[in-house]
């Protein structure tokens, strides 16, 4: 008998439970047994992946069912930022670089000097970056304005914004992270995130952050919801439908990025994540996909 074991996470407990994106190096592999006594070598076919922090929780569910289809190669799944990934990927450490973001000038250069080449972008998914608060908080609303005047320190208060007479602590990212510039340019319209900012390295300590000060905020992909309360922007929810249909304001696309798009492990990967089955783990981990998934 063939026992399969697996290093990662369960999806059905991992989509109870986004403390799974952590940022810790994901190891995924399958060992096979048989007959419980002689053991096969492990895969030497392995993927490497790292980028964008609001993508792990993503890519390891991902990754874990495409290795039920392909048990003979190993894929690594890490963190640390877009701009870490894309690092990676100019160095040609990776195999992929997820990112929340477009490649930058500088970076578009740096790919096309060394390998003549600006690699290739494939669209995944889609996600409504929301701003979130501890649950204990009464606001529920805010508009875009609002959000930027907090985030730049114009509003120091929550009883300026229907709250608590308590002094506001904003939760942002570190300027490696994609989510980072992405809501600098759109939210904060390019201006500076306010010196008396908490700065955290992923989305899950944000979102821990949150969970233990009641008059914080910070924001993340909407997949992250353990213990939080997402806002409404402009009045409108944060979700999957009203990102689909344009309505809510704030929300981009996610990226798979890499450089050989002939290797056939990278492309099989790719191309399921890109199917219905892929798209449906997409919805499943709280994200949106491409194009409306029924169950």
């Amino acid at each position: 008998m063939k026992i399969i074991q697996s290093f990662n996470i369960p999806l059905h407990s991992a989509l109870r439970n986004t403390r799974c994106g952590k940022r810790l190096l994901y190891f995924v592999m399958l060992l096979f047994v048989i007959n419980g006594c002689a053991q096969k070598p492990l895969p030497t076919t392995r993927l490497v992946i790292k980028g964008s922090d609001t993508m792990l929780m993503l890519t390891q569910l991902l990754t874990e069912e495409y290795l039920k289809l392909n048990p003979g190669i190993a894929i690594y799944v890490e963190g640390g930022g877009t701009g870490s990934g894309i690092k990676a990927l100019i160095r040609n450490e990776i195999d992929i670089c997820t990112a929340s973001r477009d490649l930058m000038a500088d970076e578009l250069q740096l790919l096309a000097e060394k390998y003549n080449s600006l690699g290739v972008k494939y669209t995944v998914a889609k996600d409504a970056l929301s701003v979130f608060v501890n649950p204990k908080n009464p606001v529920y609303n805010l508009n875009t304005e609002q959000i930027k005047q907090i985030f730049t320190c114009e509003i120091d208060n929550w009883s300026d914004l229907g709250g608590e007479d308590k002094p506001i602590t904003p939760i942002i990212r570190n300027p490696n992270s994609g989510t980072y510039l992405y809501f600098k340019e759109h939210i904060l319209l390019g201006d500076e995130y306010c010196d008396s900012s908490l700065v955290r390295p992923t989305t899950q300590s944000i979102l821990e952050e949150v969970q233990d000060n009641p008059y914080s905020i910070g924001y993340g992909g909407i997949g992250y919801i353990e213990g939080v309360k997402h806002i409404m922007i402009n009045g409108i929810e944060p979700s999957e439908q009203n990102t689909q249909n344009g309505l809510y304001p704030i929300s981009r696309y996610l990226y798979f990025i890499v450089l050989d798009k002939n290797n056939k492990h990278t492309k099989s990967f790719i191309n399921w994540v890109l199917t219905k089955e892929g798209q449906k783990i997409v919805k499943a981990s709280g994200y949106i996909p491409l194009w409306e998934i029924s169950y």
